[in-house]
Order: structure tokens, then C-alpha cells, then sequence
């Protein structure tokens, strides 16, 4: 197999509801599992992606939102052997225990620190002892377990840098915010993504046939609930049907019913990339659609999503996973342009050419949380995309003279990343303080 079918295979991961929310529930489960009699605290210190994407974010089965209560159904019902699928089943008595936790003040959440690497330290403090979970750069990878002080579990290896040696710091400027690998894809370039997407064999990577029906029936699920606004008017756009003969607004639906379902905290998964959800919507839900309606034949549609998801991570990997730009539409939306180019018939020029016109005109869009909004900027990545890739099609694009556009792709992409992180730390930094100011005026409104 392949190095590269190898990454898109460990890096495609099934997610209940928000990333975000499912990690907080997963780290905080796993403390309960090494803890014994009733909790009297838990305490949740955050990295500010990770505290900004669970912000107000639809918990699964639930109707609350946010970090406290994923923490709190964490303790109460989450089943950690279930990965980022562990609320799954959450009833509603188990929600009315968790707002009960709550109301007495036994879960307190800290941002800890304004970085795009992922952090997430949950302290599970009991009658009987105490249980400390840490998880670093990736959702559901801990590098630490104690038991009343003492480390039970560790493992740093693949951590970019270990949590007690950094400083903040240290951690703005680190070059990698990903656990390490035994290779780089960026020792590839666009030229060898193309190569292997054109050449590998098609069985290989039929297993992404999954993300597809996993984020259909997520999209079904965001069409048939009557929670959802944007999926209704999205549908109404696009004739009253799911499956039109307009490309960009069946993606546009498709892509949008899902984002918002998923935000919503709808009980059916999203197939992930790069530990987000919506990243993996977006990188293969507007080609699913483009085929549907287009009558793309099968290998074709998987070799351009291999594509997407490959070019997602490329990007990804330079920006952090957690960080103060909207990776699912620049990073995201960069693979499923040029996907959508592999589709039209395009070729390497082309991908090029769409890659300098997605960065010269979405990258800097905000990421502030895992919300409704992500449903919007979904519906803009697919407009985007659609128009990046179009253009170039018809030799229309930005030159590499202008703008953050580089010489190579690869620069471009490098580019790209580094607006977000570093570039963006201020940003970061003024989301948190608003978000910290709506926090404060709601407790305020309650007190």
C-alpha cells in the first residue's frame, strides 16, 4: 500500500457531532475510568481552538451546547472505547445529571493557552482520589494518565514537543503542530499528489466510499430535521431537490445540510479529516455531488477526493489543526477545488492555477468556533471553489507574482498555512476576548 493511501486511511476518522466536543467527552471519560466514588469536581483546561470550537457547539443527543456540558455528559454517559463516537446514546436523564453537575459548580473550564496546537487537560477530582488526562496534537491522542499524582500511562513519541518542557512561546512558533510521522507529505509536491491520485489503483482507495456514505446520510439527516434553517432554504435553491442538474448548488446543499446537522449535534457521524468533520464534508461532499449530477464515473470521483483530502492535509499541516483561520473552507476548500478540476478533466496547470486563486481570495476567513456559521462558510468554500476552479479551467487566475501566492504550489500552500499560524495569533488572542466577553455577560444575565 501506498504511503499516501496509508495517510488518508489513518487520517479518515467517523466523529459524533463537533470534533471538539466529542474529544472534551472522550479525555474526560477516560479520567473517570481511572477514578472511583462520586465526582465532586472536574476541572477542563483548554488550548483556545479547542475551547473556541466547542464554545457553542450542539452536543450529540443532547439539546445543550458547549464545553461544560460535553465535559459534564463525558462523565456521566460517554463511552471512551468509542472514540470520538463516544456520546453516542446519550439519554435524556444523563443530560439532566449533567446540567444538574453543572448548576453546582462541579465542572470549570480554562483556556490555557492561545495556540493551534491541541491541547486538552481533564482533571477528574472525587471523593476518592484524583485522575489527570492530557491529550496533545492530535483528538484522541493522550500522552499522559495519573493517578492521584502518579503517571500511570505516557507516551510522547509522537508528540511535536513534550507539554512540560514548551513555553507559550515555544509553542506559537513551533514548526510542526501535528504529532509526528514516519515520513512528511510535505516531502511530496502537487505534481507527485497528482501522480499517485492519477496511478494508484482505484481498489486501493475505494475505502473512501465510506465518507461518502457517511456524510450523505448525515446531509439526509441535517434535510430531514426540523432543527435545521439553511438546509431548507439550500434545498429550495436548488429546485426542491436533492440531486439537480446544477453542480455548485446541489454541492452547496449537500455540503450545507451536513455542516449544519453536524453543528447541530444531530445524532449521526461525520467522516473526519485532519480531526474535523466539516473539513471532511467539505473535501468530499461537493465532488459526490458533482458526480451525482454529472454522471462522473466512480474511479474518477475517487481519485479526485483522494486528492482533496490530501491537498486539505498538505495545508493543514502547515497551519495547525486548531488555529484562528477556517480551515474546512481555505484548506478544505483548496483540496475539493482541485478535485473539482480533476473532475472537470483539468490537469496539473489547472490545480496550480486554482490553488493561486483560493488563496488569493478566502485565505484569512475567521474560524470562531464550531457553529452555525460553520454552515455558512461551508456554502462559501463551495462558491469559492466552483469559481476558482472554472476560472482556471478557462486560464483565468491570479499570478504568482501577487499576494501571498508563491513561485510553486507548495510555496502557495506553505503560505497559506503560515497566515493562519503564525500569522494569526492576534486574531486568535481577540476571538478568545470576545467570546470571553459573551461568557461573562451570560453569567452576569443568570447570576
Amino acid at each position: 500500500m501506498h504511503k499516501l493511501t496509508e495517510l488518508i486511511r489513518q487520517d479518515m476518522k467517523p466523529a459524533l457531532g463537533v470534533t471538539e466536543p466529542g474529544a472534551i467527552a472522550f479525555a474526560v471519560s477516560t479520567a473517570r475510568n481511572h477514578t472511583s466514588g462520586p465526582v465532586e469536581k472536574i476541572i477542563l483546561h483548554l488550548n483556545s481552538g479547542m475551547y473556541k470550537n466547542a464554545f457553542t457547539c450542539g452536543i450529540p443527543g443532547s439539546s445543550q451546547v458547549g464545553n461544560e456540558y460535553a465535559a459534564a455528559l463525558g462523565w456521566i454517559g460517554a463511552d471512551p472505547d468509542k472514540g470520538l463516537e463516544c456520546l453516542e446514546g446519550i439519554t435524556p436523564d444523563q443530560e439532566q445529571q449533567a446540567r444538574k453537575m453543572i448548576h453546582e459548580g462541579r465542572v470549570e473550564v480554562i483556556m490555557s493557552e492561545i495556540t493551534s496546537r491541541i491541547l486538552i487537560k481533564a482533571e477528574a477530582i472525587t471523593t476518592q482520589n484524583r485522575a489527570v488526562v492530557t491529550i496533545r496534537d492530535a483528538h484522541t491522542h493522550i500522552v499522559e494518565i495519573t493517578e492521584n499524582g502518579k503517571v500511570i500511562f505516557e507516551n510522547f513519541q509522537n508528540t511535536a514537543v513534550r507539554p512540560d518542557s514548551e513555553s507559550d512561546e515555544e509553542n506559537l512558533n513551533s514548526k510542526s503542530d501535528q504529532p509526528l510521522q514516519d515520513f512528511s507529505i510535505h516531502d511530496y509536491t502537487l505534481e507527485d499528489l497528482y501522480t499517485y491520485v492519477s496511478t494508484v489503483d482505484p481498489e486501493e482507495i475505494s475505502f473512501l466510499n465510506e465518507a461518502f456514505e457517511m456524510n450523505y446520510a448525515l446531509a439526509m439527516a441535517g434535510l430531514e430535521s426540523e432543527k435545521t434553517t439553511f438546509s431548507r432554504y439550500l434545498l429550495a435553491q436548488n429546485g426542491n431537490q436533492i440531486i439537480s442538474e446544477d453542480e455548485q448548488k446541489t454541492a452547496a446543499l449537500l455540503c450545507g445540510a451536513a455542516i449544519e446537522a453536524r453543528v447541530l449535534g444531530l445524532p449521526q457521524p461525520a467522516m473526519s479529516v485532519t480531526g474535523s468533520g466539516a473539513h471532511g464534508i467539505i473535501a468530499t461532499m461537493p465532488l459526490f455531488a458533482a458526480a451525482k449530477v454529472s454522471g462522473y464515473n466512480d474511479e474518477t470521483l475517487l481519485r479526485a477526493t483522494a486528492l482533496s483530502d490530501l491537498i486539505c492535509i498538505y495545508i493543514k499541516e502547515y497551519s495547525g489543526k486548531l488555529s484562528a483561520f477556517c480551515g474546512c473552507a481555505i484548506a478544505a476548500g483548496t483540496g475539493m477545488a482541485c478535485g473539482l478540476v480533476l473532475l472537470h478533466g483539468g490537469g496539473l496547470i489547472q490545480m496550480k492555477q486554482t490553488i493561486n486563486n483560493m488563496a488569493s481570495s478566502i485565505t484569512g476567513m475567521i474560524c470562531d468556533g464550531g457553529n452555525q456559521g460553520c454552515t455558512m462558510k461551508g456554502v462559501m468554500a463551495v462558491d469559492a471553489a466552483w469559481r476558482a476552479a472554472k476560472m482556471a479551467l478557462q486560464g483565468i487566475y491570479v499570478f504568482d507574482v501577487h499576494g501571498i501566492n508563491g513561485t510553486t504550489p507548495e510555496k502557495t500552500m506553505y503560505n497559506m498555512g503560515k497566515i493562519a499560524s503564525p500569522g494569526m495569533i492576534g486574531t486568535e488572542k481577540t476571538i478568545m476576548d470576545i467570546l470571553n466577553q459573551k461568557q461573562k455577560e451570560k453569567e452576569s444575565r443568570n447570576a
